[in-house]
């Protein structure tokens, strides 16, 4: 039934000169997500993706991908007609022909002005010939269906459902940043609303081979698949952790041991950040949600960061970041049993106030902690991961 999709964009589109440039990133990430499914290009004040597959499955998975987009506000699947009132008439009717509906609505908007009918007149007729031809009711405040009509200056598009998306900027607008991502809930969630303000997010595991198993790592490998449906592609580094937990947990308290872990993971992403050129370090953090994530244990964790460190959930509760999680896909994945490498041998009841003196003060303790970090840097895995 469907010929097309057509793309709105939100915060694009009220850009000012620069305008074009998010239009053209918007497009091209597009045409790379959809490969030869669809061919994408500009019409004014929206994208349209021409579908090439009339597979059902294919479709649906382009819906799927499409609404996790960033950029992208909401789209419809939809049908093309000519320049004129009698094909759109055509077009809509055969849209509507196996609809199951009681009331409705006509919306058009009318870009292109030259059109011989206005917004309105549109509407008033065609909602007039559907209400005689298909006896439904006329509804304009709650109908049951909405039928869009879009006037663009080569063509016009129909479509009745329309699909939210998440917004936000194109993957390449902003700068690189890396996340530190765990097996969990959060951080997944944290990566992806980088991913929405145009960032494009490099991946940072740290794993310990003497708990994580090759399927425990698939599962970040997963998630990081995930975000690859919404930035493209992910590039994942596994670092092996497993030598300096040996050589904290020799010299370190057992209830300072998780401040002092992530202190050194902070010290791992700073190399990282510096190879792949990044402008930030972002971590997966809410205020008071575990004993790490106290103000006192933040500050002694984020002293060790050489780059602007960003925590996108600092202020949203659990509730709020698993709803968001299950919006973009990495829930299910997430809830998989999985030990994380930060609670390895780590005190009942860990230390929530730590400051930042004493942190230093029993880290010049670790032996050979430079060398430590380049080893675990050297050893570490690079991956590349796609959604399809």
């Amino acid at each position: 039934m469907y010929d097309c999709i057509i793309v709105h964009y939100s915060e694009i589109g009220i850009k000012g000169k620069n305008r074009v440039m998010f239009e053209n990133r918007l497009k091209r990430n597009l045409s790379m997500a959809l490969g030869n499914r669809a061919r994408v290009y500009k019409r004014y004040g929206r994208l349209v993706c021409d579908l090439l597959t009339k597979e059902e499955k294919e479709i649906e998975e382009i819906i799927s991908l499409l609404k996790i987009t960033p950029g992208v506000a909401n789209f419809g699947l939809a049908k093309k007609a000519r320049l004129e009132f009698e094909n759109i008439r055509q077009v809509v009717f055969s849209l509507l022909k196996n609809r199951k509906f009681d009331s409705f609505k006509v919306l058009t908007k009318r870009s292109y002005k030259e059109f011989p009918m206005t917004s309105l007149e549109i509407n008033k007729a065609l909602g007039e010939e559907i209400a005689a031809k298909f006896g439904k009711r006329i509804d304009l405040k709650n109908p049951e269906l909405t039928i869009h009509v879009e006037i663009c200056e080569k063509e016009s598009f129909v479509y009745l459902d329309k699909f939210k998306g998440v917004g936000g900027l194109p993957v390449g607008c902003s700068g690189k940043v890396v996340c530190l991502l765990s097996g969990g809930i959060d951080s997944p969630t944290a990566a992806f609303l980088m991913v929405k303000r145009g960032c494009p997010v490099v991946l940072i595991h740290f794993f310990n081979k003497t708990i994580n198993t090759r399927q425990a790592l698939k599962k970040v490998e997963d998630i990081a698949k995930v975000l690859a449906k919404a930035q493209i592609k992910s590039k994942l580094y596994l670092i092996p952790f497993y030598k300096l937990q040996t050589e904290i947990i020799k010299v370190v308290p057992a209830k300072y041991r998780m401040v002092i872990y992530r202190r050194l993971m902070m010290e791992i992403a700073n190399r990282i950040a510096r190879k792949e050129e990044a402008k930030a370090i972002v971590t997966g953090d809410s205020i008071g949600q575990v004993a790490s994530q106290t103000l006192e244990n933040l500050q002694c964790i984020y002293a060790v960061a050489e780059y602007p460190v960003f925590a996108p959930l600092i202020g949203m509760n659990k509730e709020e970041i698993v709803e968001l999680a299950k919006t973009i896909g990495t829930y299910e994945i997430s809830i998989r049993p999985y030990q994380d490498c930060c609670s390895f041998m780590i005190a009942e009841h860990p230390a929530t106030k730590m400051s930042l003196n004493l942190a230093e003060e029993i880290e010049r303790n670790i032996k050979d902690k430079s060398t430590l970090i380049d080893d675990a840097i050297k050893e570490s895995k690079i991956l590349i991961l796609k959604w399809t």
